[in-house]
């Protein structure tokens, strides 16, 4: 761990509570939205808690997790198209609850929730089992097929986490419309799938036998 690596986490981790609070609370037009300060509290607080132990654990994992900036056009298109999906996703969650457009039932907030935090889980194992993790699109030096666990299940455990984390996010914060924007997330997602598996099948050895052993690539028995 450095102190350089250090101040970057927190500092990134800062940011994006404050940005998050303020695209769906600033909406809500006060603070006492409790289902905001749930999704707050189940999104951030396992995430300082993953972030303190990978920079004791593995810096360079975090690192990884940290760098953000996409080298291809393609992929930094993908990028822009999910960040605007959050914007306008908790924007519009924000509103539901300001003008009561319709709440979804209690019982839905619970299993999303639940949800959430068994993806959560498995988005450790992802990353336990998988320490070439990057947020960008690159194959790295040494870079190994890993074929075992949850990769011997999909192709791209860590996308379909991800699928589960984010479509739940709108339901735990109540809002059937902000759900119908986060369904967009599946549609970019495949398009980064697919411009990810070209580069792997080119510079990474033994990925295209791997194909042909682990047939779906984000959700089992349908793609």
């Amino acid at each position: 761990m450095t102190v350089k690596l250090f101040i970057q986490a927190i500092i990134k981790f800062l940011l994006g509570v404050v940005l998050v609070g303020l695209l769906i609370f600033v909406p809500a037009g006060r603070i006492s939205f409790f289902n905001g300060w749930l999704l707050m509290g189940i999104l951030f607080v396992p995430m300082f808690l993953a972030g303190i132990v990978m920079m004791f654990k593995n810096p360079e994992l975090l690192k990884k997790r940290l760098s953000a900036k996409e080298k291809q056009q393609e992929q930094s298109v993908v990028v822009k198209l999910s960040a605007l999906m959050f914007l306008v996703g908790f924007i519009v969650a924000g509103l539901d609850f300001r003008f009561s457009w319709y709440t979804l039932p209690r019982i839905v907030v619970i299993i999303a929730v639940v949800l959430f935090l068994v993806s959560y889980i498995l988005y450790a194992e992802v990353l336990r089992e998988n320490t070439y993790l990057s947020r960008t699109i690159e194959v790295q030096k040494n870079q190994k097929v890993i074929d075992t666990g949850l990769y011997g299940i999909v192709r791209h455990p860590m996308y379909s986490v991800t699928l589960i984390l984010f479509l739940s996010m709108p339901l735990v914060l109540g809002s059937i419309y902000s759900f119908v924007i986060f369904l967009a997330y599946p549609f970019i997602i495949a398009k980064r799938i697919k411009n990810e598996e070209e580069l792997l099948e080119k510079e990474l050895e033994g990925y295209s036998e791997y194909k042909q052993r682990v047939k779906y690539r984000l959700i089992p028995f349908v793609w």
